[in-house]
């Protein structure tokens, strides 16, 4: 196992390069820049636009260089810690987005541990109690949360709030805090909204998962070994658990690498319709702008995720399901 981690270790690092090297070449091809819109932008509102300031950027970040050097500038950035400069906000980009990511990784982690705590029981009951009434019930309000989409269920949650509460739940913390140094109030004032988009963002996963899980466990139930662990006298529950459950959970465990990206990306719209302090609305502005160190340095992030998700799900279907042996030998 340790070998097998230190190769997959090492097996990252030429990924994230051919990554880098996809988004980078992604972001160039629109034509022209950042820069150009700008100055294009000013001048068709009849404003002026600092020359000096246009130059400086141009030089400082190889903007004239042809895209080879501006990627090795880029590359060379990121390994130093330097995710460059901001053009549409006039930061360093490190500066920008600190927060957003640290919020970001919050909602999606406590979004994932929701989908997979609402889903696994419900899953297993709609399984074990098929055709019965809680199978029924529970199978068509998986059914609504499939067939509802996120940006929807935000605006619902957002008006019933209003109406029947006269509370507004847009937002991650309450405007007093917003730009202002962590505390434990603001941590108070995040933990108590962040109910609201881990609700919204978890319910289609959520849903979808039910669905595979009952799926996978019915089809496991009616195989051989469970009907030869029933006749040996097997208690119902340490039947499941020991073997059906093992065997049926292993295409989530395969999910996680797909998983974390997704739940940052698909939030994207939500954190648009309800004012999140996220990635979402900045990635979106920034592909728009083409604002290229910016929007890179959330493709790099997604990508970092889908590695790294990648990596866990093998480590942890390896230590699952003994059929799976991550260093083999030779056949013989």
């Amino acid at each position: 196992m340790f070998a097998y981690t230190v190769r997959r270790l090492i097996t990252m690092v030429p990924t994230l390069i051919a990554i880098s090297v996809i988004i980078f070449v992604i972001i160039q091809l629109p034509p022209g820049d950042y820069l150009t819109t700008y100055v294009a932008e000013l001048a068709a509102q009849g404003e002026g636009v600092n020359d000096a300031r246009i130059a400086f950027l141009r030089e400082k970040y190889g903007l004239d260089e042809p895209l080879w050097q501006q990627y090795l500038m880029w590359a060379g950035g990121l390994l130093q810690g330097d995710l460059g400069y901001s053009f549409e906000y006039q930061l360093p980009v490190s500066q920008l987005i600190g927060d957003r990511l640290l919020l970001t990784f919050v909602i999606s982690v406590v979004t994932i541990l929701f989908t997979y705590a609402v889903a696994f029981p419900i899953g297993i009951y709609t399984a074990v109690r098929q055709y019965s009434i809680g199978d029924y019930t529970l199978s068509f309000i998986g059914f609504l949360g499939l067939a509802t989409p996120n940006f929807l269920l935000a605006l619902l949650l957002l008006y019933a709030a209003n109406i029947w509460f006269g509370t507004s739940i847009g937002g991650l913390m309450d405007p007093q805090y917003i730009g202002q140094p962590w505390s434990w109030a603001k941590v108070g004032s995040v933990l108590a909204h962040l109910w609201v988009p881990v609700v919204v963002i978890g319910t289609s996963g959520t849903a979808a998962m039910i669905r595979r899980l009952r799926a996978n466990l019915l089809d496991e139930l009616q195989k051989q070994y469970v009907v030869t662990g029933r006749a040996k006298g097997l208690s119902p529950g340490k039947l499941l658990l020991k073997y059906p459950l093992r065997l049926a959970i292993n295409p989530f465990i395969a999910d996680i690498g797909n998983l974390l990206p997704q739940v940052v990306s698909g939030a994207a719209i939500v954190s648009v319709v309800l004012d999140l302090p996220t990635t979402g609305q900045m990635l979106i502005g920034a592909l728009k702008s083409q604002d290229m160190y910016l929007a890179g340095s959330f493709l790099m992030f997604l990508a970092f995720l889908t590695v790294i998700g990648m990596l866990l799900s093998d480590l942890a279907l390896a230590a699952l399901d003994p059929r799976i042996r991550l260093e083999g030998k030779a056949a013989r």
